[in-house]
Order: structure tokens, then C-alpha cells, then sequence
């Protein structure tokens, strides 16, 4: 999930997190909502903070990165327990050296730091964690995203985070290829990238796994939430629809020209990659507008459908259902996408409004035995 340690020219993209992009909370910006015959209301919704990414080639990274600290820190608890699979992601944000050791079903998650041992609920391991190891800090704005509240339904708490997400990964690999054009192809400075050839690979199932991301989400807005809006609007999101079918060809067509880039046999000109670099500005630029759009326009108009609580919840689970994909293979690519408290309050939103079993399927079986 990347470092959480101030920005340096010598780390790869991939090791910058977005913790390192966006240290403060974002501004929130001013949504009115149409009047109603009582009052007008007001809904908050996240401005996108201005993120800038070093120029570097990216390592392959996954949420268990290299840990900076030098502390171990060993979790006992049962390999199928959603608290276990919590808490390992906790752990990892907090880039100690993290070994899990399997338990019975009956036994309650521990921590054990040094000879010192704790046991107990999620909350109180988490505090515990937060106690030990400050920085970064998880806690921060808990079920308290930036211009939300508890009205809001977990839906659109959880689109808003898949679109940050989905930006930071769109705004890396868009500088990962102007380097790839800066340097013409040539080998990276970090040896760990590999030759020329090993580092397109590294590119392209980067771009696949954002890709994937990229289709399921539009896919699950079209399938779930958009027919929401549609009962009780007619008409209301043609417009975000059409920018998906706008978005298919560029996205689809980026993948053709890394694969016809990888296949080539002698040296790749710097042409081929300042082509790379220019579509994946147009799909930066295309992501931003499109995800502005549906911020203002439609994700206000989900609460203001006075969804119930049970409705709600059947909308997020039928979500995640379509982007299950996303939600298996890529989960540590989409919570890289996220700083240390967005995605720890993603996998709040997971927790508590999302069928435990479909949860479970996700969370459960990550590999974090030691």
C-alpha cells in the first residue's frame, strides 16, 4: 500500500503513497440539492486534492511492502476471522514487520509486540495499534469522510473512494510513462525495474489490473446505481452513461498499444511512449471530468431518493457483487489507490453495511501468513 514517509526523489512511484500526495483533508465543496417544500438542503461532497507524483519509474509493490520499522509485531487469530484480516491491513499501513500466526476459531485476535501480548475487539486492538505506532494515523476522520456524514448512504461513500483511487493509479501510470519517454526507453536508474522489456511487462499488468478496476466500476454504476436513480428521474444519468461509452474505447485502446509496445524486438523509440504518455493524459483529463460530474450531479441525488437502511445495504452488496473481480484479485491494487485512512474507512464500509460471507471472501483470503 505504499510508504507513508515523507516524498524523496530516489522512491519509485509505486512506493509513493497517497498519504505522501495529500497530507490534509480536502476542502469540501458546496452541493445544493433541488428545494424541497420544508427547506432547501445542502450536501457536502470531497474536492480532489492536487496531487503531484514524482517522476520515476515504479517498483511492483503490494500491501506488503518492505516495512520501515525495525519493531515486529506478531497477530495470532483464526485465518478465515474478518477482525484477523482488519487488523493485518492495519499493521501493514503502519509498515512494521508483521508475522501472523494461525489460531483456533475460538481464539480471540492478539498482539504481541516484544513479550507484551493484548487481546480483544477490533476497536480496542485498533486503538492499541494507533498507541503503539502514531504515524500514519488511522483513526483520523473515522466514519467522517470529508463532507460526508452518517446520512449518507455507503454506497456513495464507497463509489467516492473508488474514484480516488481509480484518479492515483490513472495520475501514476500517466508518470510512469513520461518518464518511460523521458528516458526513451532506455533502462531505469532503479536495477530492481529490470531491463527495458521487464519494466513493460511490469507496465502492462499494472495497467490491467487498473483496467479492471476501471470496467467494474462503470459496470456496477450502470447495472446498480444509475437504474436507482433512473426510477425516480427519467433521464437523469444519459449523460454520465454516455461519458462510460465515450471512456471503453480509450481505456480498451491503451491496452492494444502497450501490448503492441511489449512485442516489439528492437529498441522502443521515444515516440512510442510520448504516444503512451499523451492517451493516458486524455483518460487522466476524462477520469477527472467524468468523476466531477457524477460527484455533483448524481451521487447527492442517491440520498435525496430516501433510500431505507435495508435498501441501502442491498445497494451496496449488489455493488460489490459486480465488482467482485476488483474486490478479489485487485483488492490490495484498489486500497493502494487510497491513504492510510481512506482505506481503512473503506474497509469500515465493508465491515458494517456488507454481507459478512461476501466480505469474508474477500478479506479472508488474503495471504498474511508470515
Amino acid at each position: 500500500m505504499g510508504n507513508c514517509i515523507p516524498s524523496s526523489p530516489t522512491k519509485s512511484t509505486a512506493e509513493i503513497s497517497p498519504l505522501d500526495l495529500a497530507v490534509k483533508p480536502p476542502a469540501a465543496v458546496v452541493v445544493s440539492s433541488p428545494s424541497s417544500a420544508a427547506a432547501s438542503q445542502t450536501h457536502l461532497l470531497p474536492a480532489q486534492p492536487q496531487q503531484q507524483l514524482p517522476i520515476a519509474p515504479p517498483k511492483e509493490t503490494t500491501a506488503t511492502t518492505t516495512a520501515t520499522s525495525t519493531v515486529t509485531v506478531k497477530l495470532y487469530g483464526p485465518s478465515n476471522s474478518l477482525t484477523t484480516s482488519y487488523l493485518r491491513f492495519a499493521l501493514l499501513h503502519k509498515r512494521v514487520n508483521l508475522r501472523f500466526v494461525p489460531s483456533s476459531s475460538d481464539q480471540k485476535p492478539t498482539i504481541q509486540i516484544g513479550s507484551e501480548k493484548t487481546s480483544g475487539s477490533q476497536d480496542v486492538l485498533l486503538r492499541y495499534i494507533e498507541e503503539k505506532f502514531p504515524e500514519p494515523r488511522l483513526m483520523i476522520w473515522k466514519f467522517n469522510l470529508e463532507g460526508f456524514d452518517e446520512a449518507t448512504p455507503p454506497v456513495v461513500k464507497a463509489i467516492w473512494l473508488q474514484h480516488r483511487s481509480v484518479t492515483w493509479h490513472v495520475e501514476r501510470m500517466l508518470r510512469w510513462s513520461e518518464d518511460l519517454a523521458a528516458r526513451g526507453g532506455r533502462r531505469a536508474v532503479d536495477p530492481s525495474v529490470g531491463t527495458p522489456k521487464m519494466e513493460i511487462r511490469k507496465f502492462a499488468r499494472s495497467y490491467t489490473q487498473l483496467q479492471e478496476v476501471m470496467l467494474e466500476h462503470a459496470q456496477m454504476e450502470e447495472r446498480i446505481l444509475f437504474p436507482v436513480l433512473e426510477s425516480v428521474d427519467r433521464g437523469m444519468c444519459k449523460s454520465a452513461t454516455a461519458e462510460h461509452g465515450r471512456e471503453l474505447p480509450l481505456i480498451n485502446g491503451i491496452k492494444e498499444y502497450i501490448k503492441s509496445i511489449s512485442v516489439m524486438d528492437s529498441g522502443i523509440c521515444s515516440e512510442e511512449f510520448f504516444s503512451l504518455a499523451s492517451r493516458f493524459k486524455s483518460l487522466q483529463v476524462m477520469c477527472k471530468s467524468h468523476f466531477e460530474e457524477e460527484e455533483k450531479e448524481l451521487l447527492p441525488m442517491v440520498e435525496a431518493a430516501e433510500m431505507g437502511k435495508e435498501k441501502q445495504k442491498k445497494l451496496m452488496n449488489q455493488g460489490l457483487e459486480v465488482m467482485r473481480g476488483t474486490h478479489t484479485n485487485g483488492f490490495d491494487f484498489l486500497l493502494q489507490g487510497l491513504t492510510p485512512q481512506e482505506a481503512m474507512q473503506y474497509l469500515d464500509l465493508l465491515m458494517n453495511f456488507a454481507d459478512p460471507d461476501l466480505v469474508s471472501s474477500f478479506m479472508s483470503q488474503r495471504d498474511i501468513v508470515d
